[in-house]
């Protein structure tokens, strides 16, 4: 896709400053498909991942997890701390069970374009639901819309990349950060990037794309397979 006005969008809840705190509070440790498309692009996948990960794992060495009842804990002998803790992390109770490792549940996908303004799409995707999850005319301004849940434990540094290809050949790539989330009761929400959909009569067609969401950790949280078409702007 055309490099559109990049905004940096998304309605996610807690500000920089919660954003900042619940890294540090991770970082209290003790030293130490829906659709397939055929394997035309696999190996590209393939060396995406293999560069992401020199790239993220440099000089990087995340620690071992703590729970959330471990984080609480920790300080249950100051009063003040542990209830500043409780409240940062929007515990319920259900989550501290020790459970280690944070999961995030995709519940939505959505399309936000000032054509036909919002289209929201279950997760997961049924199989009877059209290979094609939305269509855009050439040269409009759109944005993916995700909502999901943390649960269990503080998901730290959520990224995504987006890969689009058209007749097999890699087309764009777009990568951003997302942030870090504590668990809590309500869904989070959060809007990509601005993308801009390309123009011409060779820019028309069906386009298969991969989703893909990974935390600090290297944990793959989603990877949506989709389709989507661009037709002649009227």
């Amino acid at each position: 896709m055309e490099g559109g006005k990049r905004t940096e969008a998304g309605t996610s809840s807690g500000g920089g400053e919660r954003q900042d705190k619940l890294r540090e509070m991770k970082s209290e440790k003790p030293p130490s498909e829906v659709f397939d498309d055929g394997d035309d692009h696999e190996d590209e996948e393939e060396e995406d991942d293999k560069e992401g990960a020199r790239i993220v794992t440099a000089g990087f060495d995340p620690g071992p997890l703590l729970s959330l009842k471990e984080q609480i804990e920790k300080d249950k002998d100051d009063d003040s701390l542990r209830r500043w803790k409780e409240k940062l992390l929007g515990c319920v109770e259900g989550d501290l069970n020790g459970q280690m490792e944070p999961e995030v549940k995709f519940h939505s996908i959505g399309i936000i374009s000032d054509e036909f303004g919002e289209i929201n799409s279950p997760l997961p995707v049924a199989e009877n639901q059209s290979r094609v999850l939305f269509t855009l005319k050439e040269g409009s301004r759109y944005q993916l819309k995700l909502t999901f849940t943390v649960l269990h434990n503080i998901v730290s540094g959520l990224t995504y990349s987006n890969t689009v290809w058209k007749g097999g050949l890699q087309v764009d790539q777009s990568k951003g950060m997302l942030g870090t989330f504590a668990p809590q009761r309500e869904p989070y929400e959060h809007i990509l990037d601005e993308e801009t959909t390309p123009s011409g009569a060779l820019a028309r067609g069906i386009y298969s794309a991969r989703l893909k969401f990974e935390d600090d950790d290297r944990r793959c949280h989603m990877e949506l397979k989709y389709s989507f078409e661009i037709k002649k702007s009227s």
